[in-house]
């Protein structure tokens, strides 16, 4: 556990939610956030004697086993030692059934989407202002009785106990998940427990993180040691280096790498915003032959992310030993923009044992990198940096600019990264992003862009057969980034940008657009 997570949980009222694996377990903890109860997202298996911190209350999510089987994962019974409220949601209901007397069994059939639920017991403070409603169901397993101790507060048609609550103490649980909008009420059930019946303070707002933070940057750093940032640009970057900036002032040295596979004019926006704009000490590294040269005959791409992310971290090092700090020491620690979905799917239960890719924050570093991280933002959603970028003046139109990956356009480049597929790449990028904002569509959407396909398609222009490449769009909306659906463009405006892109971009022939959600598929194609 870092530094960053213990510092924030010890500050403020914080929700404990363990992890048993749903895809849906993120979700607990945005929701817990957006009425502002901080909440941190740890593996079920997390041994409560290794806090350094006490919750305010711990919820055990939903998940995919079955707690009966030989194998399935159980949580650290010290949890009960804590004497603070306890939810189970779903798989986490059921544990606490098991915990209590078992009988957990196969229902009679497996129970998927809406529900009615029943309010039993109005008394119930986790059903404040929660009656009658609609509720979503995931779940093959359920109670076929009453826990010892425990009371029926809700039923459904195929759950006569759709939630639970002890006699006594403050533990509750129920069959269905709170946590997605399909469930009417849910947020307030959350709120419920977290704020009535946890008494969690509602503080956790970007202004308090501000402070908050920067204390910790200070008490991290010390009063001479100096880092260096890796900045690309982006809103995440971008304000990690404001409050670097904000922390240590001339002590933090920017440094912008052009890895040659960065959007169109992108090295001249990022220096002049850095630098007159926000007043940030910023170098700029031209590296592109060096990442190209090392990209040659690699189609990989978990191959290119590594060789992406070590070639950065060659570069870092290589510039901390040409800066000569005031105090004689050497640079110590390296600013990097991971955002807590990137730590969520590193820590998940089931995360870990399956790699789907690898992030760009969080994997293709060098294993003796000589550099300490700081992470700033690893604690915040994407619309937290969002809103704390624009309280510290980042301006508002690189606060709201779309996400671009670390290893930039190679991973947008199927098949071999060479200076002709990039330039193809970021011709169309360039041409579809000009269009979403010509429409008045770039808000709307969480992120855009053009992927170069390795295959060829038959053309023809000017009387001509051409034989030539295939550019997919993508755009995505998302609130999280955990999940994603494509954005629905009106057919003129795709039609408009399949012109522009065959008639402009040299080497292209034809144009498709990306339909698939995430999951089953990833934002990025590679």
């Amino acid at each position: 556990m870092s530094d960053a997570v213990v510092e924030v949980s010890a500050v403020f009222d914080t929700i404990l939610v363990l992890d048993f694996g749903s895809q849906y377990s993120h979700l607990i903890t945005r929701r817990l956030r957006e009425f502002n109860v901080y909440a941190e997202m740890l593996p079920c298996t997390q041994k409560i004697s290794e806090l350094s911190w006490k919750p305010a209350g711990i919820i055990l999510s939903g998940g995919p086993y079955s707690v009966y089987l030989e194998g399935s994962p159980h949580v650290d019974h010290d949890i009960f030692k804590l004497n603070v409220p306890i939810l189970g949601i779903c798989y986490g209901m059921q544990e606490l059934a098991w915990i209590n007397g078992k009988g957990v069994a196969r229902g009679e059939k497996r129970e998927y989407g809406p529900a009615t639920l029943n309010v039993e017991d109005a008394s119930c403070p986790l059903f404040k202002d929660v009656d009658h409603s609609k509720v979503w169901m995931s779940h093959g397993d359920k109670l076929h009785a009453l826990p010892t101790g425990f009371k029926i507060v809700a039923t459904s048609e195929n759950s006569p106990f759709a939630a639970i609550a002890h006699e006594t103490d403050s533990i509750f649980g129920i069959q269905f998940h709170p946590e997605v909008t399909h469930t009417e009420k849910g947020k307030q059930l959350l709120r419920n427990f977290a704020i009535d019946i946890c008494k969690a303070q509602n503080n956790w707002t970007m202004e308090n993180f501000i402070d908050t933070e920067i204390a910790r940057i200070q008490k991290l750093v010390g009063p001479t040691a100096e880092v260096i940032g890796a900045v690309s640009g982006g809103v995440d970057s971008t304000v990690g280096a404001k409050i670097m900036h904000e922390a240590i002032g001339d002590r933090f040295h920017a440094i912008y790498v052009d890895n040659g596979v960065m959007r169109l004019n992108e090295t001249e926006q990022v220096y002049k915003t850095l630098t007159e704009g926000l007043g940030i000490n910023l170098t700029v590294v031209d590296a592109s032959d060096l990442f190209l040269g090392r990209l040659k005959g690699v189609t990989d791409p978990e191959k290119k992310r590594k060789i992406i992310g070590n070639t950065f971290i060659n570069v870092f090092e290589e510039e901390a030993a040409k800066i000569k700090p005031a105090s004689g020491q050497e640079i110590e620690f390296l600013l990097q923009g991971t955002l807590y979905p990137d730590v969520i799917e590193s820590i998940s239960f089931k995360g870990p044992s399956q790699t789907i890719k690898t992030h760009h924050n969080v994997g293709g570093l060098l294993d003796n990198m000589k550099l300490k991280l700081i992470e700033p933002l690893r604690e915040l959603f994407k619309d937290e940096v969002r809103h704390l970028g624009e309280l510290m003046g980042v301006p508002h139109d690189l606060v709201w600019r779309h996400p671009f990956p670390g290893p930039g356009l190679a991973i947008r480049v199927l098949g071999e990264v060479t200076p002709a597929q990039v330039k193809i790449a970021r011709e169309a990028d360039a041409i579809f992003i000009a269009e979403i904002k010509a429409a008045g569509l770039y808000k709307q959407i969480s992120q855009a862009f053009a992927a170069l396909l390795p295959v060829r398609s038959v053309g023809v222009m000017g009387d001509q057969r051409t034989y030539e490449q295939v550019i997919a769009l993508r755009a995505i909306t998302t609130v999280d980034f955990m999940t994603a659906d494509w954005f629905e463009f009106d057919y003129s405006f795709l039609k408009r940008v399949a012109s522009r892109i065959v008639n402009e971009v040299d080497g292209v022939a034809r144009v498709t657009y990306d339909i698939t959600s995430k999951p089953p598929a990833t934002v990025e194609w590679e």
